[in-house]
């Protein structure tokens, strides 16, 4: 619930809805007319020198954990990477040229965009159980999903190892939803800039969040996967949530009073949660609590002493962990996810990630 409402858009960049990376899915025929740009145009630019390129080695070869057992991420290019050049030359020069400039500079590497952070540390996270649990497969597993055509791969790639990054998984569908391949993969999180692609991942009960950057730099972990979540709408139902809208302050209380012990519903996060729950058990079990490089906050709009209980007793009852719980009983949350520091916050309504 969000007694004091939070403009979650503010700051977000302006993206118009038949971009190639977020096309509602008609611009099939434009991609197939792109077939033979890449045998007219060549890269005109050496690559840029970047990290030496690590694989993660274990007995047999490579390790690639298997999509059963991982924890899938989806994440799109446009959150992992910033693309906005690259979007003008689409929006004021067409598809044909769009295309041709990033093979023209597929040497170039993107920057890193919101989601990247979030990322590193996913990554540090599975360096850490590595070491605990060597044959272990229960990581997450990081999946590149993009609307781009596959010319755009080869930029994609060289970025992907010029910031050292582990992902092997692609998935380009050249303008048509990823949805069903999300669904393929069990996928646990799908992270989008486009908020009706995030809306149809929810509608399909995949776990999704909308990242957009944020209004200014801020220096955020990459070593410790800091997850704050905000209750109603978010980790539980929006039931309360509706009650405080339709009937204000008093009813919501005196509705949280009378259902004190019943548990609340489940959100469309709650799975999240309990996938980061337990890996944290896994580190728990080796002694790591006080250093586990997962860490998850609620923060909460709710009154402790009003309203509290029952979002505690709910996680209680689920077995689930909150290592911070903040109850703001109105009071703005914005400072207190600048203080967590996390790498991602989840926050209401939308259902929106945000770095801060």
């Amino acid at each position: 619930m969000s007694l004091d409402p939070v403009q979650v858009m503010k700051g977000q960049d302006p993206m118009p809805n038949t971009c190639p990376s977020a096309s509602n899915g008609n611009s099939q025929a434009s991609w197939d007319n792109s077939k033979d740009i890449h045998e007219n145009v060549g890269s005109t630019k050496k690559p840029k020198s970047g990290p030496v390129r690590r694989a993660r080695k274990v007995e047999g070869g490579i390790f690639f954990p298997k999509p059963e057992n991982a924890v899938t991420i989806a994440v799109s290019s446009r959150v992992l990477f910033r693309t906005e050049k690259e979007q003008k030359v689409f929006e004021q020069k067409g598809i044909e040229e769009y295309l041709r400039y990033q093979v023209e500079h597929e040497n170039e590497p993107f920057a890193p965009g919101p989601a990247f952070p979030f990322v590193k540390a996913l990554d540090a996270v599975n360096n850490r159980l590595r070491e605990l649990y060597p044959d272990s497969e229960d990581l997450f597993d990081i999946v590149l999903v993009t609307y781009n055509h596959a010319h755009v791969g080869i930029r994609l790639i060289n970025t992907i190892n010029y910031h050292n990054l582990f992902i092997e998984r692609f998935c380009m569908t050249g303008g048509s939803s990823p949805i069903g391949y999300l669904k393929a993969w069990h996928t646990n999180l799908y992270l989008s800039a486009d908020a009706e692609k995030v809306q149809e991942a929810l509608a399909e009960g995949i776990a999704a969040a909308t990242m957009f950057m944020p209004e200014k730099q801020i220096e955020v972990s990459e070593t410790q996967l800091r997850v704050a979540f905000d209750g109603d709408a978010v980790l539980f139902s929006d039931e309360s949530e509706r009650i405080f809208k339709a009937h204000g302050l008093d009813k919501f209380f005196e509705h949280e009073r009378e259902n004190e012990n019943r548990l609340l519903d489940h959100g469309p996060l709650k799975g999240f949660l309990e996938v980061l729950g337990k890996l944290q058990k896994k580190f728990y079990a080796k002694g790591h609590r006080m250093d586990c490089p997962i860490r998850t906050y609620l923060v909460t709009a709710r009154s402790a002493a009003s309203s509290g209980i029952r979002a505690l007793k709910t996680l209680r009852a689920w077995g689930l962990e909150m290592d911070e719980a903040l109850f703001l009983a109105g009071a703005p949350k914005a400072p207190c996810w600048r203080k967590s520091g996390p790498t991602s916050t989840l926050m209401t309504r939308c259902f929106m990630w945000r770095v801060l």
